[in-house]
Order: structure tokens, then sequence, then C-alpha cells
């Protein structure tokens, strides 16, 4: 029998000692609770991923004296196995580090496993820094369970469709009773049923039982959800742990039966449902969590958003009143004089249902003066037309960044998915800010995400006035989002495919190739003539829409990844090139 504590903790990338003391609160939680061993996340000594601070000969220092550190903790807590994610340096051609596992025990290292698969794809780049472990598998006996060792991306190649080693099956070769699992797995959509089929299907393939644990927490672009769990093969997953949230719960492993039960030797409570969360309150969850990790670990106690009376920004100061309260939270809407009356409105009517501030910063004379002052000089120009509008979308953004400089408060960016992928968002303008919380949201999605908060909260949050609107982005008269885009309800079925394409799921992607193949079919319901090839003319136009605004992603702030392909470090496309 042994009893094994899951530790799914949230450590912050870098912060050596803050992550020492989690390890060590954890153990000692452990040790409480009767455990043989405590299971960390992948890299937990140093958060995942530290990226070219491995690079850094101060960091590298700092890491050794953690790793001491870290054997000196373990003899404080006494007869216990740690299983800690590490950085080890690499002797020899290659790579200075490898991605580790090491089993530790009064300050001595019982075993060492070095991670042999490097995920290069996606937002992932271990082979930057990392030299593949040897193809071995690493078993060690404890309290009288023979237990095998993995690190994330060797568990996920048991069909060996993507690399040449699978290391599941060197370990299933070893005949282990129990296999642990650690993990730094970012959440996205639709991740946590992929970790459950893939490790299932290992798990089924050799008979064996498995703990899978992963780290939790937000960091940059990505968040992770934790929800680490316990397989059997024949039921499958018998015991998961919170979703984005730190937990610590200690199992029984009955060896003789290969079963899990509770520390208490008692029936586990019945795991989730298998479909989890519906999709908008996943998009909650992530990216609430995202922005409160965010912002504590960059220094921010409080944000600011600029407020125009769209659901856009309505949504975004939601969220962030969730994550960090409502008096956390500044709105500041800056009229001109294209704005509606009723964005002005809206906007107090948001901030009200909210219990946040909201400051008037009007920006016609400030409009005004910069026309004066460009017309005046030897420019002899005064902004029209598109200059004028993205004119109008600059002076927000400064002003927006001015606050953020004088108030010490974090700017939140607005943008949602399809406006950034066809460029519809001014640059240095509504794209300023240290973070954009629905940047990964298509607009569709901006709006049932909006009515999902009303929805949860059994009020509304956000005023119908604002959800029931036609997008605008009031820069001109009478303007309309529609004057320059297709409708969003097709738009962003052509960009899910252009972006996205086979990432999606399936039926996600049936609706869309469906939705673009009905533009072909039958006559156009006004004229009556033969709509033709619309639906490719349509992608064709999409297409060069999101290749020209690549040097405006380039230089737009992380936004919090929620799908399988979002924009930012897991999509890299150079600016300069011909994409159609």
């Amino acid at each position: 029998m042994l009893n094994l504590t899951i530790a799914q903790i949230n450590p912050t990338i870098g912060d050596l000692d803050g992550n020492l003391a989690l390890h060590l609160e954890a153990a000692r939680r452990a040790r409480l609770d009767g455990a043989d061993l405590v299971v960390f996340p992948e890299l937990s000594l140093t958060g995942y991923y530290p990226a070219d601070l491995l690079d850094d000969e101060d960091f590298q220092r700092r890491l050794d004296v953690a790793l001491a550190d870290l054997l000196t903790a373990t003899r404080e807590v006494s007869s216990l196995h740690w299983v800690v994610g590490v950085p080890t340096r690499h002797d020899g051609p290659g790579k200075a580090y490898r991605n580790s596992l090491l089993v530790i025990r009064d300050g001595e290292v019982l075993l060492d496993y070095h991670k042999q698969l490097l995920p290069t794809y996606n937002v992932f780049d271990e082979r930057r820094h990392f030299e593949p472990g040897p193809d071995v598998a690493r078993v060690l006996r404890i309290a009288g369970t023979q237990v095998g060792f993995m690190i994330c991306e060797d568990g996920w190649n048991d069909e060996g469709k993507d690399y040449a080693v699978n290391p599941f099956q060197r370990l299933a070769d070893a005949a282990p009773d129990l296999v642990v699992s650690i993990n730094a797995s970012p959440s996205q959509i639709g991740k946590r049923d992929l970790r459950h089929q893939v490790f299932r299907a290992a798990s089924w393939r050799h008979r064996l039982p498995l703990v899978f644990v992963n780290q939790v927490g937000g960091h940059d672009q990505l968040v992770y959800d934790g929800a680490s769990f316990a397989m059997e093969p024949e039921p499958g997953v018998v015991f998961e742990a919170a979703r984005f949230e730190s937990d610590l719960t200690t199992l029984r492993f009955e060896t003789d039966r290969g079963v899990f039960s509770s520390r208490e030797g008692g029936v586990l409570p019945i795991p989730p449902a298998a479909d989890g969360l519906s999709t908008p309150e996943f998009q909650r969850r992530q990216i609430v969590l995202g922005l409160r990790d965010y912002a504590r670990r960059c220094g921010f106690e409080r944000v600011v958003v600029g407020c125009s009376g769209g659901i856009d920004s309505a949504l975004t100061l939601a969220l962030a009143v969730e994550a960090l309260g409502a008096d956390r939270v500044l709105a500041i809407t800056m009229p001109s004089r294209f704005s509606s009356s009723g964005s002005v409105d809206d906007s107090r009517a948001l901030c009200e249902q909210l219990g946040i501030a909201l400051e008037v910063c009007p920006i016609e004379d400030v409009v005004r003066q910069v026309g004066d002052t460009m017309a005046a000089s030897t420019l002899a120009l005064r902004p029209s037309g598109l200059a004028l509008e993205n004119l109008q979308a600059r002076v927000r953004g400064t002003l927006l960044m001015t606050v953020s400089n004088a108030r010490g408060h974090l700017l939140l960016t607005t943008g949602n998915k399809s406006e950034i992928a066809v460029g519809y968002c001014t640059l240095y303008g509504d794209t300023n800010g240290g973070l954009g919380l629905i940047g990964d949201l298509y607009k569709t999605e901006v709006f049932a995400l909006g009515r999902h908060l009303n929805a949860a909260a059994g009020r509304a949050l956000i005023p119908a006035a604002i959800l029931d609107k036609p997008p605008s982005a009031e820069l001109a008269p009478d303007q309309r989002d529609t004057d320059s885009l297709p409708p969003y309800e097709l738009l962003d079925e052509v960009l899910k495919l252009l972006i996205e394409g086979e990432r999606l799921a399936p039926q996600e992607r049936a609706a869309a190739q469906a939705a673009v193949a009905a533009l072909d079919a039958g006559p156009d319901a006004r004229s009556g003539e033969d709509r033709g090839d619309e639906g490719q003319a349509l992608i064709v136009r999409v297409k060069g829409m999101i290749a020209r605004s690549e040097y405006k992603r380039r230089q737009a702030p992380p936004i919090i990844r929620l799908r399988g392909r979002a924009f930012g470090s897991g999509r890299q496309l150079p600016i300069a090139a011909k994409h159609y």
C-alpha cells in the first residue's frame, strides 16, 4: 500500500524561493496526511516555462542555490519521498540543461529521470534549452510499490504518431505497479478531455494505473487549469483535483489490487462529469485566473479599462471585476463628437451594475488641437477619413496609458479575436495596454460569454442595451462594423477555418465549413442572381486581411489563450511575406 499526495501548486516562473516555500508547505501537509511520497508538477521549482532565464548567469547561480536548499528542505520533512520537477545541468555536447524529475528523500537524490520528448510545436519550445534524456525507463520501489516516472510529453506518444521513441512503452516494459507523470499542461478548450482520452488509452493498453499531476495558474499568455487526476485501466478517471485552483490531496494506492481509494481507505468522491464545464464557463474561469495571476505576478493591484459602451469593453470590465474586485477596477469613457449619447449612458449603466468607478474624459478638444497643430505646421495636413478615425483611437490610447503611468494601473486592452485577426484595430490606439482578456474570443463568443455572465449572476451585469446594439467603433458618423467587415456570424466561421483549421473540434469545424458552403448554394436572397463562388471569394478576402495585419499583432500586448491556436507565441508567421 502506498500513500501518495498530489501537490497541484501554482508556482511563479523564476521565483525560486517562493516556489520552494510552496513545496515545503505541501510536503509538511503530506507528512501530516501520512504520505509516503508527494508529487509536484513539471519544472515545479522554476515554474513552467523559464525559457531564456536558463541562459542568464545570475539565474543559473540562483538555481544551483535553490537545488541545494531543496535538498535541505527534504531533510526537514524527513522520511518522505519528494517528486520534484527541476532543470538539471547536462554535461557533454548539446544543451546545457535537461528537463528533469528528481525523487529525493532526506537530502538524497534516489532517482533522476530526464524528459525524452521535448515539444517544439504551438506554444512549446523546449528544445531551445533542454537536451533530451536517454531512452530508458526509471522505476523506484517506494513503500513496497514499484513506481515508474514520466514527464508530460513522454506520455502523449503511446500511439507513436509524433516521435520515433515511445517512453510509455519503455516504462511499461519495466513492469511498474503505478505510473507517476508530472506535467505542465496548459489549458485550452477541450484539453481536459484530450488528456483523459490519451492517458485512458495508454492506461488501458498497458494495464497500468497512473497519476497525472499538473500545475495551476496563469503565466503570461498561458493558463494552467490543474485538474490533476488518478486513473485506473478499467473505469478510467477515479479522482480529479480542482480546476483553476491549487489543490493538495492524499490518495491511497492499494498495490495488490491496483486501485485508488481515499486517504482513510474509503470510497473516492465521484469525479466531475466527463464533459466538464460548459464552454462559456470554461472561458470565464480561464480568463479570471489568467488576469488574477498576471496582475499579481507583475505587481499590479488595479486595472484601468477604456469603456466605450460596447460589448468588448463591457465584458472586459465584468471579468476584471470578478478577478480583482470592483474596488480595483477603473473605467474611463472618452466620448468624441461621433459618440452616441447612448454610449455614455450605457457606460454609466454598466458601471453602476458592476459597482465600479467611471471617469469621463471627452477627447474632442484634443483631437481638434492635434488637427490644428498639423494643419498649421509645414505638414499642412488636417487629418480626415481613416486618419481622423485612427487619431481618435490613438488619443484615447494615449490618455489611458497616461492614467496607467500616473496611477500605476494595468491597462487592459479590449480587442476580440475577430478584430485582431483582420486588423480592425488601431496600432498605438485601442491596442495599447499590458494584457488582453478577450483576444482569443471571436466576436460571437464575446456576446455569448456576456449573456452567460448575466445568466450566472441572475441579473444584468451587462445591460441589455449593450448586448443588443449593433457593434460600432463610433469613429465616424453612423459607423457600423459591418461597413467594413462581413457579419460576425459569418466572419467568425471563416476565421476559425483559416486560423485554427484542423485544430477545431470536429463539430465546430463542420459548422464552419457548412457556413462557408452555404454562400455558394443557390441564388442570392435579394437579387435572385447566382452567387457563384462567393464563399471562396470571401475566404480569399479574409485571408488577405489576416496577412496584412500581422505587423499589428506582432506589436500587440499578450492575450489570454483559450483555444488550440491563439495569436501570440503559438502562431508564428513572418510579416514581410506573401501569405496567399
